[in-house]
C-alpha cells in the first residue's frame, strides 16, 4: 500500500493509535472493558512489552494509554500481579502479561546470558554461583513471600557470594531472566522479589517459531508502522530468524511502503488512511523511556535526527521525557514542584517558537491529565 499522504507524522500518528495513544475504533477502549484494572492488565497486554527500568515513567507509560486510570490504580496492577515487570528482553526491565513472560524468557534468555558473559567473567560470577544463589533465594522465599534487593543481598553475603560492585544486581537479574525469580509486590518505592511459580501461576508455553511469530504479530498490531529491523532489533531475536517467523503472520498485517522501506501494522490501523487517521492535533506528555520512541531502532519517522541529542544528551542511554505533537516529537517537558503547586512545563526544540493558542490549550489538558494521574 502506498499513498502520496504518508509522512513522517502520518506514521507518527498511526502509531499513536496502535500504541493507544489516542482514541480510534482499532482497540478496545476502557468503557468496553470491565473495569481500570482490566482495561490496564489489557493494554500492556496489547502492547506485548513496555519498558520499564525507569518504574515512575513506566507507570504513567501505563496510564497514559489508560484513560480514568490513576497511579494508584497502575501500581495496584503491578501489586497484585496482574502486571509483571521482569527482563524479558535486551537486558531491560519491562511490563508483560504474567502469562507471556515464560515465553518470552524462553525466546531470549540464552542470548542475553551470551551477551553478558564477558562481564560475568569480570565481576566473578560462575554458573554453580547462580545455581547457588538461586536455591538460596528460592528457599527465602518458599511459601509465597516476598523480599526485596537488600534484603537478598544479604543473605547472598552470608551464603559466601559477594553482591558488590553490580555483582548483586548481574545476579538478581540471571535469576529473573531464566524464570526462577521475578519482581512481585510493590508495597511501597521499592518492588520486592518472589519466586516466579509462586507469583506467577499461569504461564503459556509456545514452541521457538511459533513464539516468534507470536512477538512478531503482537509487535506489528501494536507498535506498527514498523520494520522487520525494528523488530528484530526490539527483541534482539536474529535479523534472519525474525524474518523467517515474519513469514508466517505477515498475511496478518498490511504494508506501507515510505522512503523505500517497507513498514508493517494491523489492517485496522491500516484503513484509517482512508477515511482520515486521527490524532493531528494532539499534543502528548509522554514519559522517558516510553515506547512511541523507544519501541523502534530507527527513531528518525517521528524524531528528527537533528534533535536526537536533545532526547539523548550525549548518547547516554537515558531518554528524555517527550512532546509529540500531531504524531512527532517537537520537544521535552518538565514537571516544576510538588503537590498542589505543581506545574508542567513544555520545552520546545524551537525556543524562538512558543506553541500557539490551540496547541498550548492542548498541552494544558495534557498537563492537567498527567498531574491528576499522580494524584489518583
Amino acid at each position: 500500500m502506498t499513498g502520496k499522504r504518508l509522512t513522517g507524522a502520518v506514521l507518527g500518528r498511526l502509531r499513536l493509535v496502535s500504541q493507544r495513544l489516542v482514541p480510534a475504533p482499532v482497540v478496545p477502549t476502557v468503557g468496553q472493558l470491565a473495569d481500570v484494572q482490566s482495561a490496564i492488565a489489557g493494554t500492556v497486554r496489547w502492547m506485548t512489552a513496555l519498558q520499564a527500568q525507569d518504574l515512575p515513567a513506566a507507570l504513567w507509560a501505563v496510564g497514559t494509554r489508560v484513560p480514568g486510570a490513576g497511579l494508584s490504580d497502575v501500581r495496584a496492577a503491578l501489586d497484585s500481579g496482574a502486571v509483571v515487570r521482569s527482563w524479558p528482553m535486551r537486558g531491560t526491565l519491562h511490563l508483560v502479561a504474567p502469562e507471556d513472560l515464560g515465553w518470552m524468557l524462553e525466546l531470549t534468555a540464552e542470548r542475553l546470558t551470551k551477551g553478558v558473559a564477558s562481564r560475568h567473567r569480570e565481576l566473578g560470577i560462575t554458573w554453580a554461583d547462580i545455581e547457588k544463589c538461586r536455591d538460596i533465594a528460592l528457599d527465602h522465599l518458599a511459601g509465597g513471600a516476598a523480599a526485596g534487593r537488600q534484603e537478598l543481598f544479604r543473605i547472598f553475603q552470608a551464603a559466601g557470594q559477594p553482591t558488590q560492585g553490580q555483582r548483586g544486581i548481574h545476579i538478581l537479574g540471571t535469576l529473573c531472566r531464566h524464570g526462577w525469580l521475578v519482581l512481585g509486590p510493590l508495597p511501597g518505592n521499592e518492588q520486592l522479589f518472589a519466586a516466579f511459580d509462586d507469583w506467577i501461576r499461569v504461564s503459556r508455553r509456545l514452541e521457538r517459531r511459533e513464539g516468534v511469530a507470536e512477538f512478531a504479530l503482537r509487535y506489528f498490531r501494536s507498535h506498527g508502522p514498523a520494520t522487520v529491523r525494528d523488530f528484530a532489533w526490539w527483541t534482539q531475536i536474529p535479523l534472519r530468524e525474525a524474518r523467517a517467523a515474519f513469514e508466517d503472520v505477515k498475511d496478518q498485517l498490511v504494508e506501507l511502503e515510505f522512503k523505500g522501506a517497507s513498514y508493517w501494522l494491523s489492517p485496522e490501523a491500516g484503513a484509517l488512511l482512508d477515511g482520515g487517521v486521527p490524532g493531528s492535533r494532539s499534543v502528548l506528555l509522554l514519559p522517558g523511556f516510553d515506547e512511541f520512541l523507544l519501541g523502534y531502532q530507527d527513531r528518525s519517522v517521528v524524531l528528527a535526527v537533528e534533535h536526537a541529542n536533545r532526547i539523548v544528551p550525549g548518547g547516554n542511554g537515558v531518554f528524555k521525557k517527550t512532546l509529540v505533537a500531531g504524531g512527532e516529537v517537537t520537544g521535552t517537558w518538565a514537571r516544576e514542584g510538588t503537590g498542589p503547586g505543581a506545574g508542567v512545563v513544555p520545552e520546545p526544540f524551537d525556543g524562538a517558537r512558543p506553541l500557539g493558542a490551540t496547541a498550548r490549550s492542548a498541552f494544558n489538558r495534557a498537563a492537567g491529565r498527567y498531574l491528576a494521574f499522580l494524584q489518583s
